[in-house]
């Protein structure tokens, strides 16, 4: 699916693409920056703060909307199974949040592994009842702190060099 979406974007603008795969729940980070700074040739700075910018926007828009539209969807079984799933899943995986709500909410979005990071966060901040004026912030300092991981691993994958003159 990767490969096809790349394909779907070839001759895209290498920061659209970028944005794009920040924004999409399944590459976020850890897509957008690999992506930008090898075959998009963009310089680190840019690649970081282009896709830290993308991966926050989908932020708002689930902290506002998940809930109202969770309600109204769950009316038809098809999404009430999904919505069940997918909740259970989150809360199997939010814990952390739970229990040190801020800094878990942070950490938990800052890793940067499969089934964690912004849309899984944000998730769980609504799942956990985190207040949006804790969850914003939040989420967003743990994407920052995923963003420099990505980016720090992304610069080992063309060479520590770059990141001594670029």
């Amino acid at each position: 699916m990767k490969d096809r979406l790349i394909e779907l974007l070839s001759g895209t603008p290498h920061e659209v693409t970028t944005v794009v795969l920040a924004m999409l729940p399944i590459s976020e980070l850890r897509g957008a920056i690999p992506y930008a700074v090898t075959i998009g040739n963009m310089p680190w700075q840019e690649a970081y703060v282009i896709a830290v910018i993308a991966n926050f926007v989908p932020v708002i828009f689930i902290l506002h909307f998940i809930g109202p539209v969770s309600v109204y969807l769950r009316r038809f079984s098809v999404f009430d199974r999904f919505f069940e799933w997918l909740f259970a899943r989150t809360r199997r995986r939010g814990g952390m949040i739970e229990r040190v709500e801020i800094l878990g909410l942070i950490l938990f979005v800052a890793i940067p592994l499969p089934v964690t990071g912004a849309w899984t966060g944000s998730l769980a901040a609504f799942l956990f009842d985190v207040k949006k004026r804790i969850a914003l912030p939040a989420i967003f300092v743990g994407i920052m702190i995923a963003g420099v991981v990505v980016t720090l691993a992304s610069l080992g994958v063309i060479g520590l060099w770059g990141l001594a003159t670029g």
